[in-house]
């Protein structure tokens, strides 16, 4: 007979690569519960406590300070300790109050400490994009939110502008639309995945090949020194119209 619910445990070493974690310290570690990220980027709440905040030398001991409703996620009081947390999520310490953004790096994921005015929005990558009922636009998120936009003809360009990999800008926790931003030469943005990770500069150029899959074409970006290097479209999330709406931690 096969088995029947979720999995229960995870070791160490198939562990994503982005946790910060020892691979050889021990043989288990926090099995999270499956939520809005993926979890090769993303990482249980339990470990952010514990091994990035500092707050807990023990899982024990993180799990008790989560379960005092101290700490928020986009603006919402999270109690689990294996809730998911990923890619431009706004983490809280009400006490300390001190908040940070979850941004990428050469090593994976960290936190980026932000001030109380950033902390009151995120920015979500179109995804994928359906023209529904009454022909509204329902747009899937990169942290498996959605949202739907309104218009009177989705057939009208001046209407329909929104397109996957562009970028919304939400408030938290109300999720209310702040801004939007086309993916296009010009805009700031920083690279997701691959070998260039953690990278952010300008977006120079984006290779035309109809024979490819969009997601698939080469992006040149410039960064702030003035250096420049190429990856997928894929791996773009773009950060704002000619400057980042969101602060950055300062380049190597």
């Amino acid at each position: 007979m096969g088995r029947k619910g979720e999995r229960g445990h995870l070791k160490r070493k198939p562990a994503p690569k982005m946790w910060p974690i020892h691979r050889k310290e021990a043989v288990w570690t926090v099995m999270p519960k499956p939520g809005p990220h993926s979890l090769s980027r993303s990482l249980p709440l339990v470990l952010i406590v514990r091994d990035m905040l500092k707050f807990a030398k023990t899982s024990k001991e993180a799990k008790k300070i989560i379960s005092q409703e101290k700490i928020t996620v986009n603006g919402k009081v999270r109690r689990d300790e294996r809730f998911l947390v990923g890619l431009m999520d706004v983490i809280s310490i009400l006490d300390a109050k001190k908040s940070y953004r979850v941004l990428p790096s050469g090593k994976g994921l960290f936190l980026h400490p932000i001030d109380s005015s950033e902390a009151a929005f995120k920015l979500c990558r179109i995804e994928d994009k359906t023209v529904v009922k009454a022909g509204n636009v329902h747009l899937d998120l990169h942290d498996g939110s959605s949202s739907l936009i309104k218009v009177s003809n989705p057939q009208n360009p001046e209407e329909d502008i929104y397109h996957t990999l562009d970028v919304l800008k939400l408030s938290v926790p109300d999720r209310e639309l702040l801004g939007h931003t086309k993916l296009t030469v010009g805009v700031p943005a920083i690279v997701i995945g691959g070998k260039n990770i953690g990278k952010y500069g300008k977006v120079i150029t984006i290779e035309k090949k109809p024979s490819k899959k969009r997601r698939d074409l080469l992006v040149t970006i410039k960064d702030i020194n003035g250096d420049q290097f190429q990856t997928i479209l894929d791996f773009v999330f773009i950060l704002g119209d000619t400057e980042p709406s969101i602060s950055l931690p300062e380049a190597d």
